[in-house]
């Protein structure tokens, strides 16, 4: 290892020329920047000019870009640590075969949905399932595992630990441990530990396989772990083994006391947090800083003089479609503390099949006003119109990278940023130190690098992640930074579209799919001056506006105001696998569903009241809604068809809860639907339990859905009398079963 310390403790032209001359050295000498604070540190590649490059196979599984991301960057750091990585999704079956692979193998994947592989998963997962493999059908085979998931999430990294776990059923043997990297509280924390040890372990797999017949007994025992803490950690079946990378307990990672001791004394007294962003304070400072490695460009972009052709809607594609609204309605009052929307849709003229428990997916564009900050930011106010060419860097270092494919051919600058990218993401680690690179004043280098480093971990979380900052917000708190169109290409994901359930049954509303939704709003805070909307959900609000009928009032008898631009909406239909009602109509089923959770559960009882009009000698079991809001009578969604199914018979039981309202008498009232749940403990269970019921919950993911759960454990516990670990069993198998069902959002 060459190595080569450049003492930086000057300012203005003479540390321009010193960053220059640390330039040249880094050029002339394969160096690459591994700290940097006021004493800046280079280090050689540890490879030899002679040495030759060892292979080893990467696949991706990826729904929304992070786990191809992630598996692009460790293909561009395979090169500086003496490796070539074929680098392939896993839907690319054509390009490997893992039947004959000879050189290690290492997947990157995540979990989408309620533990579903990502679509480009599918396939690969169906396919090593198959039960008539043998035992030793990879027994050839040395693999590493990065699986990435959300604890939010009942099903952690589910498609990583199916993988894991088939994989080691049929003879593979794991040549590293397998990390589960946490996006709820940040994937950098295990995953770039993981991919910092991945190499010796690679190192050692490759050699063993070429010199000992691929001989892969013992493999884990003689795997480098760095200063990993790791467990072993058994599948939800018992079946195989893996091991969990454990880096940091929650509390560890976002603590007060860790941020306490990243504040200064002055900031604590004094309550001015809110320019703690942009300033370096002690003891981080003061630190040495493990920044990460610079990400290779690939794109040039460049603005054509001619205009481009208009296209105010998103890429057509296939089963994407621009629907008509029909009708749309204020839910709440005025004075509720969230908006919520219904809105009608016409789907009649199109080959739309839903069923209740399906869910539409929104295309919606980013802010106008958002994209005419970020273009004037830019400099490139005025230039919105302008053609975008984008073309790949003749001499780029990053391999195997193509242009973007959600970016069409010659679009507009604005289309671009209207469309084509997340403009509101949070910009990741990798893109911050890009960032670096683009600015201009020394102490807002140094606070980028200090908030992209390891160091600084825990204010990139609390700064940036957690409140979910923007480039945008990043770019006016720090006015030296300005990068290129390119640069913005490279690093912002693709915009996805946002996902809505079916709130109605074409059975009772055919042609027509209603929608529910809380108009999201982001308040002020550090490093956020202004408020924001929801992408969606401010940009449908504002869509609806001219025909939203308020809380209360009547429908009109003349229909919506005549527009001379009718209202259309691009949707496409996202069929769910499971979240469905049971197929015989005689079991029972409780549904938990508060605020707009309940959207899904209107469209489950509308469906069997019609079935319960058409089959009036057929057995319906019973119907339990569990439904809570803040206010009685502010927000209690679909109180008065909720109040008519329960007429009829076709809701068996309602119950609700109110947060907010006060109340009278020594005992309070329940609070949230798990209270509820609790006081109906002996006929939950007896649904769930003895008549083989379905239970069903939709709505945040991070504190109910984990709240309700806890609570089933608990009252299953209470009922059977056994200990947590035969409670834990007995939910297991509800979900194995499919009558535990998820429909949840963080």
């Amino acid at each position: 290892m060459h190595r080569l310390c450049v003492i930086s403790g000057i300012t203005g032209t003479r540390r321009k020329a010193a960053w220059e001359a640390r330039r040249e050295v880094k050029r002339r000498n394969g160096c690459r920047l591994v700290s940097a604070c006021s004493a800046v540190i280079y280090s050689r590649a540890p490879v030899m000019p002679c040495e030759v490059k060892t292979r080893f196979l990467l696949l991706y599984g990826s729904q929304r870009g992070q786990a191809q991301s992630i598996a692009e960057e460790i293909r561009d750091q395979a090169e500086e640590h003496g490796f070539i990585a074929d680098l392939y999704c896993l839907s690319q079956k054509e390009r490997y075969n893992l039947e004959k692979e000879i050189a290690p193998v290492v997947f990157v994947v995540s979990t989408t949905g309620d533990g579903e592989p990502p679509d480009t998963a599918l396939k690969f997962v169906k396919e090593i399932k198959d039960k008539t493999l043998a035992s030793d059908h990879f027994k050839h085979l040395r693999y590493a595992l990065l699986a990435l998931g959300d604890t939010n999430y009942t099903y952690f990294c589910e498609c990583g630990r199916i993988i894991d776990r088939r994989l080691a059923e049929l003879g593979a043997k794991p040549f590293y441990a397998t990390g589960f990297a946490d996006d709820s509280v940040g994937l950098e924390i295990v995953v770039d530990p993981w991919i910092k040890d991945l190499w010796d372990a690679t190192r050692t797999a490759s050699s063993e396989m070429s010199t000992s017949g691929q001989e892969t007994a013992g493999c884990l025992e003689s795997v480098p772990n760095g200063d990993l803490a790791t467990r072993e950690e058994p599948s939800a079946d018992n079946s195989g083994a893996s091991l969990n990378i454990h880096l940091l307990s929650l509390s560890d990672v976002n603590g007060p006391a860790h941020e306490l001791s990243q504040r200064g004394p002055a900031e604590e007294e004094s309550g001015t947090e809110h320019t703690i962003l942009t300033r370096s304070l002690p003891p981080l400072s003061q630190s040495a800083l493990n920044v990460p490695t610079l990400p290779h460009s690939f794109i040039d972009a460049q603005l054509l003089d001619g205009s481009a052709e208009e296209n105010n809607g998103p890429c057509r594609k296939e089963g994407v479609y621009e629907v008509p609204v029909t009708s749309a309605v204020q839910l709440t009052r005025e004075d509720a503390v969230k908006t919520a929307l219904l809105v009608e849709l016409d789907v009649s003229d199109l080959d739309i099949h839903y069923q209740p428990g399906d869910s539409l997916d929104v295309h919606c564009p980013n802010s106008e006003e958002e994209v005419a900050d970020l273009l004037g930011r830019l400099g490139l106010a005025g230039c919105g119109n302008h053609a975008v060419q984008l073309r790949l860097q003749a001499d780029t270092k990053k391999k195997g990278v193509q242009i973007p494919s959600h970016i069409p051919e010659s679009c507009s600058l604005q289309y671009l940023l209207t469309w084509c990218l997340e403009i509101r993401s949070v910009p990741k680690k990798a893109f911050l130190r890009s960032l670096v690179d683009c600015t201009a004043d020394p102490a807002e280098r140094r606070r980028l690098q200090e908030l992209c480093s390891k160091q600084g971990s825990a204010e990139y979380n609390r700064l940036v992640r957690d409140p979910g900052l923007c480039l945008l917000d990043l770019l006016y708190a720090f006015p030296s930074c300005s990068p290129p169109l390119s640069l913005l290409i490279e690093h912002l994901p693709k915009l996805q579209p946002r996902s809505y359930s079916a709130a109605c049954s074409s059975l009772r509303h055919p042609g027509k799919l209603h929608i529910v939704f809380n108009v999201l709003e982001f308040p002020p805070c550090p490093g956020r001056p202004i408020s924001r909307r929801g992408v969606c959900t401010g940009w449908l609000s504002d869509k609806v506006s001219p025909i939203l009928r308020p809380h209360g009032a009547a429908e009109s008898r003349s229909g919506n105001p005549d527009l001379s631009d009718p209202l259309k909406v691009p949707v496409s239909l996202r069929p769910s696998s499971a979240f469905r009602l049971p197929a015989d109509p005689s079991v029972s089923l409780i549904m938990v569903g508060p605020g707009t959770g309940v959207a899904p559960f209107i469209g489950f009882l509308q469906h069997r009241e019609k079935q319960r009009q058409q089959d009036r000698g057929t057995t319906f079991g019973e119907t339990w809604l569990f439904f809570g809001c803040r206010h009685e009578d502010r927000d209690f969604l679909f109180r008065e068809e909720l109040e008519t199914f329960l007429a009829s018979g076709t809701l068996t039981h309602l119950k609700v809860c109110f947060s907010r309202d006060p109340h009278e008498g020594a005992e309070p009232p329940p609070k949230y639907v798990q209270h509820n749940l609790r006081l109906n403990s002996q006929a939950v269970c007896d649904i769930l339990l003895r008549q083989k019921g379905f239970f069903y919950v939709c709505g945040d993911a991070k504190n109910m859905a984990k709240d309700v759960n806890d609570t089933l454990i608990d009252i299953i516990g209470e009922e059977l009398q056994v200990d947590k670990l035969e409670v834990m069993k007995a939910v297991a198998v509800l979900r194995e079963e499919k009558r535990y069902l998820q429909d949840i959002w963080s």
